[in-house]
């Protein structure tokens, strides 16, 4: 008897659940194509993400039979490519689940790749008239999104976790579906961390943030007289401190001082405020203002990228907010209340 505590049997929906009769498989190629290598600088740059969705269901990768390995997979286009990628030269089958779009990690955190999308794909994708086997291979980093024994409870299905990166799924079937510590470690490397910075740096100066080093050029203007240096001080310090929190803090993430996000922008701003102002050779007051700006953003922009670290937590990242987001409000303040105390002085 299936267990009472899986509340989401697919058998309760039979309507909704119904298996797609028509038996087309896509078929996916292993190679990439310029396109694909387009689309995906593409999405690093922020273009077009919220249309990176591939079609949920099943994909033919190869040429699978019914004893074939069963791969899922999010419905990130991104995601989706390079893992058929990294499936080449074998014959396999990948399920594709709605995740509105979002990458496996992002998803499983989100509850969108998860336990009854999982069952629940494989049921309306008719699975099981392809494969003569009931297990489906889950990214490790799905792990915290699906549950193994609910989902033998809710359709019969053996779940395996496989590795972390998709590269190692050759060698992680060769092995025949045993996984080493090294497939199991979760690396953010400098390079991984330095991939991750269009997307910040792009979110960062996208829609009304655009407008703000203009504003500040403009209140710069003013407070330095049409003096051309004083004048772009404030907005110089603005993009310096977004460039420090985008691109500064995930590079330099390990050697940062402070645990804290937020600790670690603000080092980083204040560096690049601190140069800037030195640079534009501004007065003592100017000075500490442009630092205070170039802090405050840096450290703001950091903290946006605990969303995209392995080792961050929800309740950790709420907490550093609630404590973080007062301060920088305050830096911000300061900042505008030094530049007009040194327009009075001047």
């Amino acid at each position: 008897m299936p267990s009472k505590s899986v509340d989401w049997l697919p058998w309760r929906s039979p309507a909704e659940l119904r298996p797609d009769v028509n038996d087309t498989v896509p078929q996916v190629s292993y190679a990439l194509t310029w396109r694909d290598t387009f689309a995906r600088w593409a999405l690093r740059w922020d273009v077009g993400r919220n249309r990176a969705a591939v079609e949920p269901g099943l994909y033919r990768v190869g040429e699978p039979g019914s004893d074939s390995p069963v791969f899922a997979t999010a419905n990130y286009r991104m995601t989706f490519d390079l893992v058929r990628r990294d499936l080449g030269g074998l014959d396999a089958w990948l399920l594709v689940l709605d995740t509105n779009g979002i990458n496996v990690w992002c998803a499983a955190g989100k509850g969108t790749f998860g336990t009854r999308e999982l069952v629940n794909r494989a049921i309306q994708s008719n699975l099981s008239a392809h494969v003569s086997h009931k297990t489906i291979i889950v990214p490790q980093l799905g792990a915290t999104g699906v549950s193994a024994h609910e989902a033998r409870q809710a359709g019969g299905f053996k779940v395996i976790f496989g590795p972390v990166r998709s590269a190692d799924i050759g060698e992680f079937v060769a092995a025949g579906m045993k996984t080493t510590p090294e497939m199991r470690a979760v690396t953010f490397t400098f390079v991984e961390r330095l991939a991750l910075t269009p997307v910040e740096l792009v979110g960062a100066f996208r829609g009304w943030k655009a407008i703000v080093p203009l504003a500040l050029l403009g209140a710069g203007w003013f407070l330095g007289r049409g003096e051309l240096s004083a004048a772009m001080q404030p907005a110089l310090a603005y993009v310096a401190g977004t460039v420090a929190g985008g691109l500064a803090v995930p590079a330099f993430l390990p050697w940062l001082p402070g645990g804290a996000f937020s600790l670690k922008g603000a080092f980083a701003g204040a560096l690049a405020g601190a140069a800037v102002s030195l640079a534009l050779g501004a007065p003592p007051l100017a000075f500490a203002a442009g630092t205070l700006l170039a802090a405050a953003i840096a450290s703001f922009v950091g903290l946006n990228f605990t969303g995209a670290t392995p080792y961050t937590s929800p309740s950790g990242v709420e907490k550093e907010l609630r404590r973080a987001l007062p301060l920088q409000a305050a830096a911000v303040l300061l900042a505008g209340v030094s530049w007009v105390v040194q327009f009075f002085i001047n």
